[in-house]
């Protein structure tokens, strides 16, 4: 009896031991953890970066406007988000510099999450309660507006002297289901042309031709005519479509909740190539992102903090570069330079081949909006509500104002319009600030009904 007491208490003990050894280990490898964790993950989620090459589906002489023509409107100056279809964020042809000077100032009410069209001498916008906005470009007063009843995040695109707006689901904003609508309005005058339920869509449209793509919620890519709002095709894609969509050279980009980049045949909607991010340690990331197209490559950021290049035509992944947080900002493109923002608090500037960081920014705050060039100058917002605009080349900071949040610029001949949480600011430079006392008055849109443009 005593022996098997005294065996059982030998068995407690070695059970004991090796629990407390189990233990301890684990506690130690939990505070190397500790004292490490942050590098050793970064260094792991760093090991699985592609670089890219200069030559292998990259087209360094094919320049954003010769890749697509820009859209020859009279009167449109920045005809949607990102300024041309290729969403490259590059206001060629402006050359407005810090200082500045704040001519006007339009209170929004509420939060304006994403930028304004320009056309017509007004801006064409819209806040997050659904209201939108045509705004006078010189005096910043009210022209109409038009409550909508329903949440709303992104930028309209105006042709045709037609403004076309999506919209997402009525309040509460993040709710599951319900509808949303593409709504088409008279520029001039605000009044509904023609309207179309969808799914809830926060997707800022693409106007290409004689077509308005949007995507939604419920994962359909649609095309609707300009014109009329009748559906010309429709693609059901792995996931929510959030982002805006692309276009160049006859095919329609964009990214999924799915963790998926599409590439479409711009006239029939079928698919060409489909791409996903790469496996993470916590598995694979999504696109909120709208996708930048320029140098035979699509540029697009993932919420695994990756910013990714693919082949445009092939959609094989030509590069992929870690950036310490979630890529929501859409990039800009500019001379063969690649700008986006990080969650990880930085701004990064990034070789367009091959995906080396060139240089990087400690913004102070997380970025979640989309940087625009305007004369060598990127500007971008950081969450926390301050604008940078930085030399594009070097990244050494030339201008900050104090108030922004998300996509900040978008630029006419004359002024800067700088989004801030509820405002808008007009810009002027400061040594040019009396000039425009006489500048003449705003062109006012035409009433002239739309013609019906072919498609591409």
């Amino acid at each position: 009896m005593r022996r098997r007491q005294t065996l059982r208490r030998r068995r407690r003990r070695r059970r004991t031991l090796k629990r407390r050894i189990l233990v301890g280990g684990a506690v130690v490898a939990l505070l190397a953890l500790g004292l490490i964790g942050a590098d050793a993950v970064r260094v792991w989620i760093e090991s699985g970066n592609v670089t890219g090459s200069s030559t292998v589906e990259f087209v360094s002489t094919e320049l954003p406007t010769q890749a697509t023509p820009k859209q020859a409107t009279p009167g449109v100056v920045w005809p949607m988000y990102g300024l041309d279809p290729e969403r490259l964020r590059d206001a060629s042809g402006v050359s407005l510099v810090p200082p500045f000077k704040v001519q006007w100032t339009f209170h929004a009410h509420e939060l304006v999450e994403f930028p304004p069209a320009i056309a017509y001498g007004r801006l064409y916008f819209a806040n997050n309660a659904g209201t939108v906005f045509a705004v006078n470009t010189l005096t910043g007063k009210q022209a109409w507006t038009y409550d909508s009843g329903r949440c709303q995040a992104e930028s309209p695109a105006v042709g045709f002297n037609t403004v076309y707006t999506t919209f997402l689901n009525t309040p509460p904003c993040n709710a599951s289901g319900g509808t949303g609508e593409v709504i088409a309005f008279w520029a001039s005058s605000g009044k509904v042309r023609w309207r179309r339920v969808i799914g809830p869509s926060e997707s800022s449209p693409l106007l290409v031709g004689g077509r308005v793509d949007v995507g939604d919620w419920d994962g359909y890519v649609t095309s609707l005519s300009a014109a009329s709002g009748k559906t010309i095709w429709s693609f059901h894609a792995d996931g929510e479509v959030k982002g805006g969509l692309a276009y160049s050279n006859g095919l329609v980009y964009f990214g999924t909740y799915g963790g998926t980049v599409y590439a479409l045949d711009a006239t029939n909607g079928r698919e060409v190539w489909h791409a996903d991010g790469q496996p993470g340690l916590l598995g694979s990331g999504t696109f909120y992102a709208t996708p930048s197209v320029a140098y035979d490559r699509v540029y697009i950021g993932s919420t695994d903090g990756k910013m990714y290049s693919f082949g445009a035509t092939t959609g094989e992944l030509r590069w992929s570069q870690s950036t310490g947080g979630y890529v929501y900002s859409s990039a800009a493109v500019w001379d063969e330079r690649v700008y986006a923002g990080s969650y990880s608090d930085t701004f990064y500037c990034f070789n367009a081949a091959t995906g080396q960081v060139l240089w990087s920014f400690p913004a102070g705050g997380a970025i979640s909006g989309s940087p625009t060039v305007v004369a060598g100058i990127v500007y971008f917002s950081t969450l926390v509500g301050r604008t940078y605009g930085l030399n594009a080349r070097t990244g050494s900071e030339v201008w900050t104002f104090p108030d922004g949040e998300y996509s900040p610029v978008v630029a006419d001949a004359t002024h800067i319009y700088l989004i801030g949480k509820a405002r808008i600011y007009a810009l002027v430079e400061r040594r040019k600030a009396s000039r425009l006392r006489h500048a003449t008055r705003a062109v006012k849109p035409p009433a002239r009904r739309l013609r019906t443009a072919s498609t591409r």
